[in-house]
C-alpha cells in the first residue's frame, strides 16, 4: 500500500522539531529487523513506514525510486517482474525490512564482492534533515552526480546524520546463466583460488568458505554468474582445480539466501555469553590465527569479510581488533548474546585506526552540518 503524501512528511517535520525543542533524539527505524545492529539506544522511535510506495521505476534506465518505508520485498518483488535485481543482495533479517532500512544499514550480501557495495549504487536521496528542512541531493541518472556526492554519505549512516524520506538506486539485469560449485579444500587454498580466480575473466559472482579456524578441510562454494556461454566455459576450468560438483539449483539457491540472512549454522545458535564479530579484511589477508573461537567460521567475499563466535568480553574483543587492524582491517561486535551488555561499544572507532584517525573530525563537522541540535545523536553508529 502506497502512503506518500505530503502529510506524512509534514508529521516528520513536527516530530523532528519537536525533539529539537525538547533536546530528546529520535531514532529512526522502519520494519525493525535490524534493531539490535549497532549501539543500543533507548530514545524515542520515528517510524518511516507511514511513508511507504515506489514513486518511479524505469527498467529501461535501471533505476527505481522509492520511498524509505517501502517493503523491501516490495522493492524486489518489482524488480524481478522485470528481470531485475539490487546486485548487492542487502539482508532483509526479517519480512518486514524496509528500503530505507536496507540503505541506512548499509549491509550487502554475497553478490557485494563482484558487483560492488550498496553505496556504489545510490544515485540520489531526499531526506529531512535536523532542522527540518526538505532537503535533495544527487539524481536519477549516474551523470547528474556531480561535486562531493552527499547522497552516498547516507548508506551505512544508520540513521544518525538525517531522517532518509526517498532514495534513487541502480538496479541491474540479472544473469543470464548461474551455478553453483561446491568443494572441500583448506582455508588457505581457498583463499588462495578465489582470489587469483577474481583477478581473471571468470565470471565468478560470490565465495563463501567454512569451516575450522584451526586447520583441515572446510566447505567452499563459489557461484558462476553471468553470460551463459562465459558460465559453461568456466564451470569446468574452475571445477577441475578443486574437484568440485554443481550443486542442484534449488539447493544454491537456499544456500546463498541462508548466507545471506545468516540462517546457516555457523550462525545460529549465539550462546548467552558468546559474540558473532564481524570483521572487515583486504584482499591479500590469508588465514588468521584465531583463539577461544566457537564452532566454525565463515569467509564471504573471498575472504574479505569473515566470521566468528567468540566470547562477548573485553578482552577478546580488544584481541580481535587488535588482529583485524594489524592486517588493515577493523571488527565489530555483530550480534550480542543474551547477557552481553548491551551497552558495550560496538564498533571499530576511527580514532583506533592510524588510517582513519583524521576521519574522526570530518566526521564530527559532517554531523554537525546536518544536525546541528543533535536530533538524530543516538550513538547507534558511533
Amino acid at each position: 500500500m502506497s502512503t506518500t503524501s505530503n502529510a506524512n512528511i509534514d508529521l516528520f517535520q513536527e516530530q523532528i522539531l519537536a525533539a529539537v525543542k525538547n533536546k530528546t533524539p529520535l531514532s529512526i527505524e522502519g520494519g525493525g529487523t535490524k534493531s539490535w545492529y549497532g549501539n543500543a539506544n533507548s530514545y524515542a522511535k520515528l517510524d518511516t513506514r507511514t511513508y511507504s510506495g515506489i514513486l518511479e521505476y524505469q527498467p529501461e534506465e535501471l533505476v527505481i525510486t522509492a520511498c524509505a518505508g517501502t517493503p523491501l520485498k516490495e522493492i524486489e518483488a518489482a524488480l524481478v517482474n522485470k528481470n531485475q535485481m539490487l546486485a548487492f543482495e542487502p539482508p532483509h533479517f526479517g519480512e518486514s525490512a524496509t528500503f530505507g532500512g536496507a540503505i541506512a544499514a548499509g549491509l550487502a550480501g554475497p553478490g557485494r564482492i563482484s558487483a560492488g557495495n550498496l553505496r556504489d549504487f545510490v544515485l540520489g536521496v531526499r531526506i529531512l534533515d535536523g532542522k527540518g528542512q526538505d532537503l535533495s541531493f544527487g539524481g536519477k541518472v549516474m551523470k547528474n552526480v556531480a561535486g562531493y556526492d552527499v547522497s552516498r554519505l547516507l548508506p551505512g549512516s544508520m540513521g544518525t546524520l538525517s531522517l532518509l524520506l526517498e532514495a534513487s538506486v541502480k538496479v541491474l539485469p540479472r544473469p543470464a546463466a548461474t551455478t553453483s560449485l561446491r568443494c572441500n579444500i583448506t582455508q588457505a587454498r581457498a583463499l588462495q583460488l578465489v582470489n587469483e580466480w577474481a583477478g581473471q575473466p571468470l565470471p565468478l559472482s560470490a565465495s563463501c568458505w567454512i569451516g575450522s579456524s584451526t586447520g583441515g578441510d572446510g566447505e567452499l562454494t563459489i557461484r558462476l554468474a553471468g553470460a551463459a556461454a562465459a558460465v559453461k566455459a568456466a564451470i569446468p576450468i574452475m571445477g577441475a582445480a578443486v574437484n568440485a560438483s554443481e550443486l542442484d539449483p534449488q539447493v544454491a539457491t537456499e544456500f546463498w539466501v541462508a548466507l545471506r540472512e545468516q540462517q546457516l549454522v555457523v550462525f545460529l545458535n549465539l550462546n548467552s555469553d558468546e559474540t558473532l564479530y564481524r570483521l572487515a579484511l583486504p584482499a591479500a589477508c590469508g588465514p588468521l590465527t584465531l583463539e577461544n573461537i566457537s564452532g566454525d567460521i565463515a569467509l564471504e567475499w573471498h575472504g574479505q569479510q569473515r566470521w566468528l563466535k567468540a566470547p562477548g568480553d573485553d578482552a577478546t574483543y580488544a584481541s580481535i581488533k587488535a588482529l583485524a587492524t594489524a592486517h588493515g582491517g577493523h571488527a565489530s561486535r555483530f550480534k550480542q548474546g543474551s547477557n552481553i551488555d548491551p551497552g558495550k561499544q560496538r564498533f571499530t572507532l576511527l580514532s583506533e585506526q592510524v588510517h582513519s584517525s583524521a576521519l574522526e573530525a570530518v566526521q564530527a563537522r559532517l554531523r554537525t552540518a546536518f544536525d546541528p541540535a543533535g536530533v538524530f545523536a543516538t550513538s547507534r553508529l558511533p
